[in-house]
């Protein structure tokens, strides 16, 4: 059964999530090969207050950009925007986007499979993140 106000938008869903998670694995490796140092293991390691930078930029990458602007960059090019359940007006709360992102790891795992699994099988095509938020992804037609 498949809710009035969300539509399964797979393609576009995974689409907007590999733009997002691009941009901050990106970032990431950038972040952690300009300013880290070589470790035992071969690779490369950022100590003290410097950790804290990767996770700060997908904190205002992700949670941040929704709250102000609706959408992450990866939904704003795909034309979709997350709406509160619990909300008149469907506008997102901080915590609501905290949510839905915090779960990300998991809705993520195995290349989206549990993401993808629970979209086609909940009423509202949700995610674990969204379900917990209480949140729908729906086509941003105001553009």
């Amino acid at each position: 059964m498949q809710s009035k106000n969300s539509k399964t938008n797979l393609g576009k869903r995974f689409f907007a999530g590999l733009i997002d998670h691009s941009i901050i694995c990106t970032f990431f490796y950038v972040f952690v090969y300009s300013v880290g140092h070589p470790n035992d293991d071969g690779g490369y390691s950022v100590d003290g207050i410097l950790a804290l930078v990767p996770v700060l930029f997908w904190f205002v990458f992700t949670v941040l950009l929704e709250v102000l602007f609706e959408a992450t960059l990866g939904n704003s090019i795909m034309r979709l925007k997350p709406k509160s359940l619990i909300k008149n007006n469907g506008e997102l709360s901080f915590s609501q986007s905290l949510k839905r992102h915090l779960l990300d790891p998991i809705d993520m795992f195995m290349f989206g499979l549990i993401g993808v699994i629970t979209i086609k099988n909940t009423d509202r095509n949700q995610r674990l993140g969204d379900i917990w938020a209480k949140t729908i992804v729906t086509e941003n037609n105001n553009e």
